[in-house]
């Protein structure tokens, strides 16, 4: 260990951390020892941001650990928070101690480091608090397969002891738990334990080396023992993860079967801390075709919701998922359509669920209290509704709408095809406002209306110094007149410049042909070294020249289960016939249990890991 007094020692304004200079290491050092609370609390923080840095070290790092394990010893308080500093700076892949890169990178020298001090760091795993035993333990965990011989013999010593006979059940499972990092089998035993905590921790190790699918007898345990975690596990996290809650997810999102027990069991518990419903919302988020088993649990997780947050985020969860159901329960829909009556913030994502259940009872509550997001959606799942949607979507257009709000306003227009026109007056009053004026010039153009006002409107917009409304314009140009001067002079002019070109070309396709004239700027782009410009490069080659010579073999090339890849694969699809070589990724795609492509829960707009299925078994069975 090294005392404040040696910090001038080092030559910190050498070395870096993860805002440059390292020049404040010893000043952060130094108010650990001021025995001021608020002023340690400051410098840690500032400690966890800088040389650690969200999972990163730096060369900062390593210099500042004996001297954070000094402070541990001597300086006032903040002993369980400055070894959990410790440990997370230690945090590592043991699997990535014989690569080439350890010996000279940042986290080898924190390890090394970390053993040479953690002798006079063990007398805290005696400590009279409980929390200073846990830290201390994350310590010992962090660097144990690189302890030297020695080292190791004694203090798996004092980690049996505190095993044995520490009074706290919180610090025995943990002791358990680096007991099994020095590989010591007492996991299997400690399933029988009359403490929870034990057998928990006891089952999660057996699960974690035994792999999915889990016994039914540690399911049981973890199920039973895992509905209440004491409430200050979060605080001392295990390398690789956040919180023990997230250790313990991530294990049972493993095995879908497992997991969903489990859910149904915390939940039936009271779902104490939406941990069951949270659960289950992950492996709806893992897996394939659990939605309805997920949603039934949520629907049973609704009236153990302690708080309108909570509430909301399960009915907004169900809302993603239940447009998925091919025919959503009446219970379910029963429960969502008497949670739109409330008057707080649960009221909205009840109703927006709802209405993708495609619930009659939602059309009419939309159309009597509606919302941009709300029009937006039942436009989608009601589109046999436009009669009585356009009015009110023209309505909430004419009153003003701006940003977000107006972009879903006019978003709302597309399923209804052609009868959209209606609404040709407030999308004009958009486009020479400036509201949502991007969509609604493409709006513009899909509605043919052709007037002398309407292509005075765009030709000024195409002129416009915000690139991607001058694209939007340009095109609905060509699409009202046929001529496409304007448009190639805008294009010519937007993929000469710098920038993410991937993003205009995207809006080539209704010119087809007449695009003939860009193509020496979009044929170089073929090869570019960002995947989304090679993408939307082939994309809009074959829109323009109807060959495929130059644009399949990028984009099967680009194919695969990410964004990028799936967009790849839906401009393949216009190609047909897909090439023979991609059928067993088609196949992967198409057949995965797991989900391929993750998304969020609150985007409303479909899945793209359902997108990409649908599109893999559409294209094996159309060839």
């Amino acid at each position: 260990m090294k005392s404040p007094a040696e910090l001038d020692a080092v030559q910190w304004h050498t070395l870096t951390h993860a805002y440059g200079s390292a020049e404040d290491v010893p000043e952060l050092i130094r108010a650990l020892y001021e025995g001021d609370e608020e002023t340690a609390d400051e410098a840690i923080y500032e400690l966890f941001g800088n040389i650690h840095h969200q999972g990163t070290v730096y060369p900062a790092s390593a210099p500042a650990v004996p001297f954070l394990a000094h402070a541990v010893r001597h300086a006032p308080g903040k002993r369980d928070q400055l070894l959990m500093l410790l440990a997370v700076l230690a945090d590592h892949d043991p699997a990535d101690i014989e690569s080439p890169h350890w010996p000279v990178s940042s986290v080898a020298g924190v390890c090394a480091e970390l053993c040479r001090v953690l002798p006079e760091l063990l007398p805290c795993l005696e400590d009279g608090e409980r929390v200073v035993r846990r830290a201390a333990l994350r310590v010992v965990a962090a660097v144990a397969e690189l302890l030297p011989a020695e080292l190791r013999t004694s203090v798996e010593h004092r980690i049996e002891e505190l095993y044995a006979t520490d009074p706290v059940p919180a610090v025995r499972a943990d002791a358990m738990v680096v007991l099994a990092r020095f590989d010591r089998e007492t996991a299997a035993a400690a399933l029988d334990s009359p403490l929870p905590e034990v057998r928990l921790a006891a089952a999660m190790l057996v699960a974690e080396r035994s792999g999915p699918p889990y016994p039914a007898e540690l399911v049981k345990v973890i199920a039973e023992d895992g509905a209440e975690p004491d409430p200050g596990d979060d605080d001392f996290p295990w390398s690789g993860t956040t919180t023990s809650d997230e250790q313990l997810t991530r294990l049972l999102t493993r095995d879908a079967d497992a997991g969903l027990a489990v859910a149904a069991r915390w939940i039936a518990a009271g779902d104490i801390g939406s941990r069951g419903s949270w659960l289950a919302e992950q492996i709806a988020e893992t897996w394939r075709d659990r939605e309805p088993e997920v949603l039934d649990l949520l629907q049973s997780a609704l009236p153990h919701q302690k708080d309108t947050r909570g509430l909301a985020g399960r009915l907004r969860t169900i809302g993603h998922w239940i447009e998925y159901l091919p025919e959503p329960g009446a219970g379910l829909r029963d429960a969502l359509y008497r949670h739109t009556s409330a008057d707080d913030e649960t009221a909205e994502p009840a109703l927006l669920a709802l209405v993708r259940s495609r619930d009659p009872r939602a059309l009419e509550l939309v159309l009597r209290r509606p919302c941009a997001k709300l029009l937006e959606a039942a436009a989608r799942h009601f589109p046999e509704a436009a009669d009585r949607l356009i009015p009110v979507i023209r309505r909430e257009l004419a009153s003003g709408a701006t940003g977000n709000a107006g972009i879903a306003l006019v978003g709302a227009l597309t399923p209804f095809g052609a009868a959209a026109r209606q609404a040709q007056p407030e999308l004009v009053d958009c486009l020479r406002t400036g509201r949502a004026a991007i969509v609604a010039a493409r709006q513009i153009g899909l509605n043919g209306i052709q007037t002398q006002e309407v292509t005075d409107l765009l030709r000024n917009a195409a002129n416009s110094n915000d690139s991607s409304l001058s694209a939007a314009a340009a095109v609905a140009h060509y699409q009202l007149t046929g001529d496409a001067g304007q448009a190639l002079d805008v294009f010519e002019r937007l993929l000469s410049a710098r920038g993410q070109p991937h993003w205009y070309l995207s809006s080539l396709q209704p010119l087809g042909s007449a695009a003939a004239p860009l193509l020496p700027f979009i044929e170089p782009l073929l090869e570019a070294g960002y995947e989304w410009t090679r993408m939307a490069a082939a994309e809009a080659h074959h829109w323009i020249t109807g060959s495929t010579d130059r644009a399949v073999p990028v984009l099967v090339e680009l194919v695969g289960p990410t964004p990028v890849g799936l967009r790849a694969l839906k401009a393949l699809a216009a190609t047909r016939p897909v090439p023979e070589e991609l059928r067993p990724t088609l196949r992967s795609f198409a057949f995965s249990p797991l989900r391929l492509l993750s998304d969020s829960p609150f985007s409303g707009q479909g899945h793209e890991d359902e997108e990409l299925r649908t599109l893999a078994r559409t294209l094996l069975t159309a060839d």
